[in-house]
């Protein structure tokens, strides 16, 4: 029996395995220590995961997360969880879980498209170096928060559709002011940003908003991917963006002669595997 938990921007996903197989699994609330306290974690875990976690017989727990990149910020996840779950706890990056979950024990470039984005360039075993990220404001390229921020500024300055800024305000129950303020002093502004792919979803035929989607990925691929030595190594994909836009990234890899055998939604069922074959209880 082991317990594997991948906490990505919105949320915590918690897996029980056992005979390799996943047996369980819950959803808490993303846990982040760049943002919260070693007791607001604990808290979190506590209330959020069901009973039947904290009775079971866990050798180890493996946690990856976003904001466990420092030994300080990784030492806080791994005194929160061994309180709870009393046994000892690994915490690694969400980045190098995506890796291990996409590649194993193989040399790849991995690629996150999520309500964020980011890249690695992963040896087998380790992450060999990765570019910067940026966040939603210097980068994220290819994201659900960077489709939104583009759309948002298009919005503003009056470049969108007519008919996609009307029907955006009036879905949305928001104006120009309402736009900056969710922005720039509401909390989580990623997660708004993320919401806007939503809306558009209901344009894809528009060629406004294909080219939007085209160029948000091509992004990416400029930005992140061909930082790489791209043509020696695959290149797969983790995240709701990059499932939910699986047609036009498959057609933007293509432009980079570049062909993803991989897409998937989250890193569990490739970690279950990771485990499975490199742990020993």
């Amino acid at each position: 029996m082991r317990l594997i938990a991948v906490s990505s921007a919105t949320q915590t996903e918690w897996g029980l395995v056992e005979d390799n197989q996943l047996i369980q699994n819950a959803f808490t609330d993303s846990l982040n220590p760049s943002y919260q306290t070693r007791r607001e974690i604990s808290r979190c875990v506590r209330l959020g995961l069901p009973e039947t976690f904290f009775r079971k017989k866990l050798p180890c727990v493996h946690f990856y997360g976003k904001g466990c990149l420092s030994r300080e910020k990784r030492s806080i996840v791994e005194a929160s969880l061994v309180a709870q779950f009393r046994t000892p706890v690994q915490v690694e990056s969400y980045l190098l879980g995506v890796a291990r979950s996409l590649f194993q024990s193989k040399a790849g470039i991995a690629c996150i498209l999520d309500i964020d984005s980011e890249s690695c360039l992963y040896n087998g075993s380790r992450i060999v170096t990765n570019v910067h990220p940026g966040g939603y404001i210097l980068g994220d390229e290819g994201s659900g928060a960077a489709l939104g921020r583009v759309f948002l500024s298009d919005v503003l300055k009056g470049l969108a559709p007519s008919h996609l800024i009307s029907d955006f305000y009036e879905k949305f129950r928001i104006n120009a002011e309402g736009v900056m303020e969710s922005v720039y002093n509401h909390p989580f502004p990623n997660r708004f940003l993320a919401t806007i792919p939503y809306f558009l979803d209901d344009y894809m035929k528009e060629d406004y908003v294909l080219n939007l989607i085209r160029d948000n990925l091509r992004s990416f691929f400029v930005r992140h991917i061909c930082q790489y030595d791209y043509r020696n190594y695959p290149v797969r994909f983790i995240g709701t963006q990059a499932c939910h836009y699986a047609e036009f990234l498959q057609e933007t890899a293509r432009e980079f002669g570049i062909e993803p055998d991989t897409i998937a939604k989250t890193p569990m069922e490739g970690l279950v595997n990771f485990h499975s074959i490199n742990d020993t209880d």
